[in-house]
């Protein structure tokens, strides 16, 4: 008997299932039921570092319920319909395995199909696996050019086996647009449930599984947005207009929020370029950190980190003060001399790195370690991370520690590998988010 697991959305998942007048519905709730227990067994569920989670999973199963339903209704969609597009969503990132955060719609199809438990339940529901994973493929992304050619060979060889849509064209035409149906769902799902704050937490997720800098989030996320609501306006509409009022405002919102947020970038990268704003670096003592205010603008700036890089998510106040800490602020050349970015480290030891991580030098006292460096949004990518890493590597070197250590993405270390005395500790994957050393006697980063 398989454990029942509580999720904010699963009794809304079941409720809208009723409400669909779905027969069989005690078998989707065991699909429903065996999808959280596989995600929260396999390190997936909702404490897991990426996007990909079960949040995730559930999301776009809810907001696709929630349009197929209304469909429904309006008698575009019929029951069967619903079916296969509640059990599509449910494992479109079905992947328990998985080697990188982002989908990769192969491996779930993969698993689906040898899957003993999985396969029993589909049977059970009398559905066509072929057809579901038909559907599964459609959402990769972007459907566009060479990007969409594997995924939609293996869509026709699915609609081939399957005795539903074996020639015929008809009915592979209406799978095809379900399939673009839950893929416009799957990608509204994540930005439609939760305030901005939230969005913008999935945003960063997203970019840290997808090895992007921080300072492309914000540009990346409006570009999303903009092919959403402009390449595929059509099927956007549709499924939006099927949500309810509520919900369709609050993805609206967040979809200005990310563009307002953008067009702040731009007017701060215009002062930098175009007004003689500039950056100043500070090491800051003891003393000066000791303040409220300025405890509060480095724990502001550190909350707008990704999740993953969060490395002390409790003390951080107390790390600030603690005397071996080493801390630089990046600040505006503004009469406040507004704090806008921080490189913070300690002794190696006073760190527990990421699983997996092992440094030979730990328990030497040799070692400090940096962690992320931390900007405001809108001022990334404008140089102030690599002033705030010279000169915390300057302070570094000035207390005799022999090595620096640290985590960067992969293509930032080999590029700096090229010039100075990087070295590769231990590469991360799938993040590729990996720990590198730097020897300060023979230079600094």
């Amino acid at each position: 008997m398989l454990e029942e697991k509580d999720h904010p959305l699963k009794e809304k998942i079941q409720a809208l299932l009723e409400e669909a007048k779905i027969e069989k519905v005690s078998t989707y709730n065991k699909m429903l039921n065996y999808t959280i227990e596989i995600f929260e067994t396999q390190g997936l569920g909702q404490e897991y570092y990426g996007y990909h989670n079960i949040d995730h999973e559930l999301e776009v199963t809810y907001i696709t319920l929630l349009a197929a339903t209304w469909e429904k209704k309006i008698q575009k969609l019929n029951k069967s319909d619903i079916e296969y597009l509640f059990t599509a969503a449910l494992f479109h990132d079905f992947d328990p395995q998985k080697l990188v955060d982002r989908p990769h719609e192969e491996s779930v199809i993969q698993f689906i199909s040898l899957d003993r438990e999985l396969k029993k339940l589909i049977d059970e529901a009398e559905l066509d696996i072929q057809i579901i994973m038909a559907l599964i493929l459609r959402t990769s992304y972007p459907w566009t050019g060479e990007l969409k050619k594997k995924p939609e060979k293996l869509m026709k060889e699915c609609f081939e086996r399957s005795e539903i849509t074996r020639n015929k064209p008809e009915k592979q035409t209406h799978y095809e647009e379900l399939g673009w149906f839950l893929s416009v769902a799957d990608r509204i799902g994540g930005y439609a449930i939760g305030d901005f704050s939230d969005s913008m937490e999935k945003a960063k997720k997203n970019a840290h599984a997808f090895a992007w800098h921080q300072s492309s989030i914000v540009r990346m996320s409006v570009n999303y947005f903009e092919t959403l609501l402009n390449t595929e306006s059509q099927m956007c509409r549709r499924v939006l207009h099927a949500l309810p009022p509520e919900i369709r405002k609050n993805f609206m919102d967040t979809v200005l929020a990310f563009m307002n947020l953008r067009q702040k970038e731009i007017r701060i990268e215009s002062k930098f370029e175009f007004e003689n704003q500039k950056f100043q670096t500070k090491h800051d003592s003891v003393e000066e950190r000791s303040s409220n205010d300025y405890i509060h603008a480095l724990t502001s700036i550190y909350n707008e980190l990704p999740q993953p890089l969060q490395l002390q998510k409790f003390g951080f106040a107390n790390s600030i003060m603690d005397p071996n800490t080493i801390l630089t602020t990046l600040r505006l050349s503004d009469k406040k001399n507004t704090i806008v970015g921080y490189a913070k480290g300690g002794p190696l030891e006073n760190y527990d790195l990421y699983a997996g991580v092992e440094d030979e030098n730990f328990g030497k006292k040799n070692t400090i370690f940096l962690e992320p460096i931390a900007m405001k949004m809108g001022y990334w990518g404008l140089g102030g991370g690599t002033r705030l890493r010279k000169v915390f590597s300057l302070m570094a070197n000035t207390k005799r520690y022999r090595y620096l250590t640290s985590f960067a993405l992969r293509d930032l270390i080999q590029k700096k590998m090229g010039s100075e005395n990087v070295e590769f500790v231990t590469m991360i994957d799938p993040e590729h988010w990996d720990y590198y050393r730097v020897d300060l006697l023979a230079g600094i980063v």
